[in-house]
């Protein structure tokens, strides 16, 4: 009970800091925006267009600096839902996350980071969201945004190696579509060449479609990568399983 107590006060403290720099932001932004209409509105009495031709070219630029001001606003208030979203993710509230990234995403829709955390929360929300009668339906949009989330991320960033790593992870362990996550992860393992966690879902996604040499060599690879001994292990087990039930 003191834990969980714990835990809701340090996530109230979270949301209210970020609620409080949001706001002195938010009255900064407002106070400065409403200078430069008032000094708009002294270059263009009786709401008429200025009359000179220095009072048109200074009411120009503080158009263009109110625009540019909004700009501004527009990409830090996209920080600030990007930064809550991050921290709901580091404390589990993935659902939470969800709403905080559909924001920063509103804000900043080409950042491929944002859509791979998206992808993430959303197959970790799709196992917390079984309640009858449209528990089913519910599950599988969450795996469907999951999987447009990272493959958006990637569309964005064909370099950046995460994105690759979950949607192999979903195709393998929740969607049941090895052979799709293969080329991921072979991608993923050019660019992160010793993850061994990854490794050990290749060889899964391997084992999946029949290709026991694949899993085998994959296996091999993590027995001479891993420095951890229960990984070694693992794969040594899973290599053994392999060669007594389709090459003993």
């Amino acid at each position: 009970m003191k834990i969980k107590k714990e835990f809701f006060i340090g996530l109230m403290v979270v949301i209210i800091t970020v609620s409080l720099i949001g706001g002195i932001y938010t009255y900064q932004k407002i106070k400065a925006r409403n200078s430069l209409i008032a000094r708009i509105k002294e270059l263009s009495p009786q709401d008429t267009p200025p009359r000179t031709i220095e009072n048109l070219r200074e009411a120009i630029r503080l158009y263009e600096e109110l625009i540019e001001q909004h700009i501004r606003d527009a990409a830090q208030t996209g920080v600030y839902w990007k930064l809550l979203a991050t921290r709901l993710q580091d404390r589990g509230l993935h659902h939470e996350a969800l709403d905080a990234l559909e924001r920063a995403v509103y804000y900043t829709p080409e950042d491929a980071y944002l859509h791979y955390l998206r992808g993430l929360s959303a197959a970790v929300a799709a196992k917390s969201s079984f309640d009858p009668p449209e528990g089913t339906a519910k599950v599988q949009q969450y795996y469907d945004l999951s999987e447009m989330s990272y493959l958006r991320a990637i569309e964005l960033d064909e370099g950046y190696g995460r994105p690759r790593y979950g949607i192999g992870v979903l195709y393998v362990f929740e969607l049941n579509r090895p052979e799709d996550a293969i080329p991921h992860l072979l991608r993923y393992l050019e660019i992160s060449r010793n993850d061994v966690d990854a490794m050990f879902v290749l060889a899964r996604a391997y084992y999946m479609v029949n290709n026991y040499q694949g899993a085998l060599d994959m296996y091999d690879r993590i027995i001479t990568t891993s420095r951890d001994a229960a990984k070694r292990f693992e794969a040594e087990n899973n290599r053994q399983i392999i060669l007594d039930s389709y090459y003993g």
